[in-house]
């Protein structure tokens, strides 16, 4: 009795993952089209592996946000922080159609998208060019023969440090505890140093300063504690 309940359990937490991955990518016609064509999306980025300073025209420090979503979180951090330049990747074209219309509502000249598959960062990123990375309710993977696709696994934990800065940092947020918790052992598998740390981010010591994703303005309003993790190596 006891393994159906658990049974019954996990079958309602995939059909809730599931039907959340689907509302995310729900397709927009022309969206393929129209990102290749934005003027603030980077085509043919490997173009640009080792100048990314020399791209933006000038030498402030690069964030870089993984799974940029419809763009709120990183739109925001760029609007309040001008002396900073942040480069979101989404690699649906339809999500990040979402994001795109929001960015020519505003007038910022340090923030531009790459549709792009995070699996081959250390294609358009050299060593020490990326000063902090973001990632934000980054997708689960739930099923164990896909670990290694989760962002926090240690495989990427290592393409993240090929292209960080040597006092960079990398700040992951969720609400899912099961990939919080796996995403810690990846964290002292690989030999990461964590700098701060909590399982309730909204009544902790961190919240001063938080951004928060249209997915955290959801689970907060929900009552879900956001976990927090930044570390460096």
């Amino acid at each position: 009795m006891k393994t159906l309940i658990i049974m019954i359990k996990y079958k309602a937490v995939m059909w809730k993952i599931n039907k959340e991955i689907n509302m995310r990518l729900r397709y927009i016609s022309g969206s393929k089209e129209a990102v290749v064509k934005d003027k603030y999306v980077v085509q043919e980025p490997e173009n640009h592996k080792g100048n990314w300073k020399t791209f933006f025209g000038n030498k402030n420090p690069i964030h870089l946000e993984i799974g940029a979503g419809k763009g709120q979180f990183i739109l925001e951090l760029a609007s309040r922080n001008p002396n900073i330049n942040y480069i979101g990747i989404e690699k649906y074209s339809s999500v990040l159609y979402r994001a795109l219309e929001k960015r020519r509502e505003d007038e910022l000249n340090n923030l531009y998208f790459l549709r792009y598959n995070a699996e081959y960062l250390t294609s358009i990123f050299d060593k020490n060019e990326i000063e902090k990375i973001y990632l934000n309710f980054s997708d689960p993977w739930p099923k164990e023969r896909h670990a290694k696709r989760r962002l926090t696994s240690r495989r990427f934990l290592e393409k993240y440090n090929k292209c960080l800065h040597k006092d960079g940092v990398v700040v992951f947020k969720t609400d899912n505890r099961v990939l919080f918790d796996f995403s810690l052992e990846e964290i002292e598998a690989a030999k990461w140093t964590i700098k701060k740390i909590t399982y309730d981010l909204h009544n902790s010591e961190y919240i001063k300063g938080n951004i928060m994703t249209e997915y955290e303005e959801r689970f907060v309003s929900e009552g879900k504690p956001i976990h927090m993790v930044e570390i460096y190596r």
